[in-house]
């Protein structure tokens, strides 16, 4: 099945039409203003309504705002002009910003999920759970859950061995993540995602277990290369990474000899296809 739309839009707003167009380079949805203020505020004129308010935010010194790009998207006239987008934060902040009852259960969601994440700093356990509930909804069954919470224990055992060797939280974790998928993929962890037509879905959860098998060889490998050698900083750290992922890269390639096919698939656990949007994001 084509898709071109947001799941998260479509559910949220019960399939209204809603432009929603993804940054392949920022790795982040943007969606219409005037779309969804038009729906969210009951106006008869989305555009007037958003103008209003978007002067209201900007008195009030509101982040939205500034924080808003323009895209050209098609009109319904199918003449293609300039309109407000924001991304998925910036959505919520203007829900909160329109007195309308349509907007209440989105707010009421939105207080949920909080109420929620503040429960699980004090149980943990919460979190968890709700991990394995949202993966047994999407359809995995429980060993390769089992085998998933596995995987995100033995990464978080590598970033410990990274934040130990003075490396960064967040740019450079992903950098030697990187250098990990690029050693033994032949891609870094982007191009690995579109390669199996991915956004923002996970690309561990939409893997072989023959190609988790050897993510994980990668990891595992540099993790214990890093304790070992205990490098120092981003260089270093670059170096053993690459040393780590070789391991599952010779793995790879004598598997592949002996079966005659790439382990590297497309394949993904998705039911359909992103139609990819020929749109430029241009800053305001």
């Amino acid at each position: 099945m084509n898709q071109d739309k947001m799941h998260l839009i479509n559910k949220i707003f019960n399939n209204e039409t809603i432009r929603t167009v993804w940054d392949k380079e920022a790795e982040k949805y943007y969606i219409s203003v005037v779309d969804i203020v038009g729906i969210v505020s009951e106006s008869k004129d989305g555009r007037k309504y958003w103008n209003k308010l978007k002067q209201r935010l900007k008195d009030e010194g509101n982040e939205t705002v500034t924080n808003c790009h323009q895209l050209k998207l098609k009109a319904q006239d199918g003449k293609y002009r300039m309109t407000d987008v924001v991304d998925i934060e910036g959505m919520f902040r203007i829900f909160e910003s329109i007195p309308s009852k349509n907007a209440e259960p989105i707010k009421q969601w939105l207080a949920h999920l909080g109420s929620e994440r503040i429960n699980e700093i004090f149980d943990p356990s919460i979190a968890a759970q709700r991990s394995i509930d949202l993966y047994r909804a999407k359809g995995y069954d429980e060993a390769w859950i089992e085998k998933r919470i596995k995987g995100i224990q033995h990464r978080k055992q590598l970033t410990d061995v990274w934040k130990a060797g003075n490396i960064k939280e967040g740019k450079e974790y992903a950098i030697l993540t990187n250098e990990i998928y690029k050693e033994w993929s032949g891609m870094n962890a982007k191009e690995y995602k579109q390669y199996k037509g991915l956004r923002k879905e996970s690309l561990r959860d939409n893997m072989s277990d023959i190609e988790v098998a050897l993510a994980d060889l990668g990891e595992i490998a540099t993790r214990e290369l890093t304790k070992k050698h205990k490098p120092d900083g981003l260089e270093q750290n670059k170096k053993i990474a690459r040393m780590g992922a070789n391991t599952a890269k010779v793995a790879r390639v004598d598997l592949e000899r002996k079966l005659g096919e790439s382990l590297i698939t497309k394949n993904n656990a998705l039911n359909y296809q992103y139609i990819e949007a020929l749109d430029k994001i241009e800053n305001k």
